[in-house]
This record gives C-alpha cells, sequence and structure tokens, in this order.
C-alpha cells in the first residue's frame, strides 16, 4: 500500500479508567470503502473523532490524507468531511441555505459557493425541496443534505459515522448507491462505521472488526465469512440408491435419510468443492442439487466480538464517546 488515504498505528484512548482504544492500527488505501465494525461501546466512533481531529488521541501515530495529524491538523482537516451519527441539518432554514452556510465555512465566493451547492442539490435530488424548510425533509432525504453539506468541500476522504441508522430501507439503498458513486466516479475513501452487517458486506471493500478496544479481525467479507466455522454443503439426491452410495463414498458426511441428503463441513472454496465433487465422480454418483452454505457477517460479529462492550459503556467515559 504506497499512499494510504488513512494510516494509524497503535492507537488508544482512555476516559478515565474505561480504555476504549487498545493500540489499534489501520490503513486503509485510496478509493476504497473501509468499514469498521463492533457492537455498542466498542470504540467506533471514538476512533471516527480521533482520525478526524475532533478529539485528540492519548497515543499512536495517525497520517490522514498524507499528514500528520498531530502536526498539521488543519491540513486534514482541509482533506476529510464528516457526516456523524446524528444529521447536522439545521432545521429551521430550508435545504439551500444549509448548504450555502457550508459554502461560507469553506471560504467560498459567493458566486462560486452557489454554483456549488446548485450542483450538488442536483446531484442528491435535491433541487424541488431545496427552498423548503430542511425541518420538512424526510429522514432519507436529511442524510442526503447531509452528505451534500459534507462534500462542499471537495474531500477527498470521507467519514460515515452510522449514516443510515433510522432510515428505512429504501432510502438506506439509496444511500448505498450515493457511496458507491462517490468512491467509483470520483475515487473518495470512506471510511464507514456501521452497526447494519449487510451495509458493510454491501459496501466495504476490507473490513475491520472491533472488539473491547482492540482490531478482532480484519479482511474482505469474504475473508472475514471463512474465519468461521459452520460452512457446510448439502448434496440431495432423488434416487435411494444413488444417495446410499453417495453415502458410502463420502463416510464424513451427516445423513439426513428421509430428505435423501448428505451435509459435509466445507469453506466454500473451491478447492474443497472440487474434492467432494471427485469423491462423488469416483463412485460414479451425480446429485441432484448442490448447495453451499458458507458463514456471514452476523456470524462473524458474534463470533469476534464479546458481550461485554455491548451492555454498557463504563460508568467514567461519556456516551456518547465510546460508540
Amino acid at each position: 500500500m504506497t499512499n494510504p488515504a488513512i494510516l494509524a498505528n497503535d492507537l488508544r484512548k482512555s476516559y478515565g479508567e474505561k480504555l476504549v482504544l487498545d493500540g489499534i492500527d489501520l490503513a486503509v488505501p485510496e478509493g476504497t470503502v473501509f468499514s469498521l465494525l463492533g457492537p455498542n461501546g466498542a470504540g467506533k466512533t471514538t476512533a471516527v473523532k480521533i482520525l478526524s481531529t475532533l478529539v485528540t488521541a492519548d497515543a499512536g501515530a495517525i497520517r490522514v490524507g498524507g499528514h500528520d495529524l498531530a502536526a498539521d491538523p488543519q491540513a486534514v482537516r482541509a482533506a476529510i468531511g464528516v457526516t456523524g451519527q446524528f444529521s447536522a441539518v439545521d432545521g429551521l432554514i430550508t435545504g439551500e441555505e444549509n448548504m450555502l452556510l457550508m459554502a461560507d465555512l469553506h471560504h467560498l465566493s459567493r458566486r462560486e459557493g452557489r454554483r456549488v451547492v446548485a450542483g450538488l442539490l442536483e446531484r442528491f435530488d435535491l433541487t424541488e425541496a431545496a427552498r423548503k424548510p430542511a425541518a420538512t425533509y424526510s429522514g432519507g432525504m436529511k442524510r442526503r443534505l447531509d452528505i451534500a453539506m459534507t462534500l462542499v468541500g471537495s474531500p477527498r476522504i470521507i467519514f460515515l459515522d452510522e449514516p443510515t441508522t433510522g432510515l428505512d430501507p429504501r432510502s438506506r439503498h439509496s444511500m448505498w448507491q450515493i457511496v458507491r458513486k462517490l468512491v467509483a466516479d470520483e475515487g473518495v475513501t470512506v471510511f464507514l462505521t456501521t452497526q447494519y452487517l449487510e451495509e458493510a458486506d454491501e459496501l466495504a471493500d476490507r473490513i475491520a472488526v472491533l472488539s473491547d478496544g482492540k482490531i478482532a479481525a480484519e479482511g474482505t467479507a469474504d475473508e472475514l465469512k471463512r474465519m468461521i466455522p459452520g460452512g457446510h454443503v448439502r448434496l440431495r439426491f432423488a434416487d435411494p440408491v444413488a444417495y446410499r452410495k453417495a453415502a458410502a463414498a463420502l463416510s464424513e458426511a451427516q445423513r439426513d435419510d428421509e430428505a435423501l441428503a448428505l451435509q459435509l463441513p466445507s469453506d466454500g472454496s473451491q478447492r474443497a468443492l472440487r474434492a467432494i465433487l471427485d469423491g462423488l465422480d469416483s463412485a460414479g454418483i451425480e446429485a441432484d442439487e448442490l448447495t453451499v452454505h458458507t458463514p456471514d457477517l452476523d456470524d462473524v460479529f458474534f463470533a469476534l466480538t464479546s458481550t461485554s462492550t455491548s451492555t454498557g459503556t463504563g460508568n467514567n467515559a461519556p456516551k456518547e464517546a465510546v460508540r
């Protein structure tokens, strides 16, 4: 990884006696979606706040957008955008006014600000509602406006902290499309925290699972799924004779005589499937149905995260600080 968008080594943070981040390492390639998963209290939001300069780490070396966070936090702020769990939209003013306020904060000229705002409102399908009070927007519209406001400054790295919490399935899928286009069309890097495992599976190029302040595992969704036992292949036969022959040839299989089905442990890899098919071929048998069952991210999440962080946030740490 020659030019990581985000690089953190031995990142640590405590609130009183509550250890939130216990020496985590993160490396996020440019132009990718990186997802940080973990239960409530695992430290996801704390990690985002540190990487986006909102909170100071107790220890660790951090580079964001090629800039040393400790030495040049202002350069980091210029390179990033942040959309938090809770909407930053001011409901008392219009969507357009919210956007223009962001343009002012980024020191855009009046003409340039209006040009950028008009383009983003159109891109996020908010033009018709632009002059209505933001308080009248649906949850999905507010989140689209949130991200549009984040993009006013043309950030190369965007932190999305649980961006679809509370949205209905249609609005959630709409947000996924927005994230995909940001990465595919503009090469933006997205650092995503989420409790929706399907969301990480759909969007993330790489996923890290945070538990008890440490990275419990990291990899692609498929790599993480293969770490968890429970995968199997199920073979079903229409012919009882073929079923009995297959059971004899595959002696390690679990039998279901009523359904004429065999179940064999498997990680779902091509090599494992080939071994099963070779066993059938050598006995001159063909299964009528073959189904591969692999663990999903729910299984990964439950296997890798303890219950300690999900039952409370500790007496010494502010609740919003240790999500």
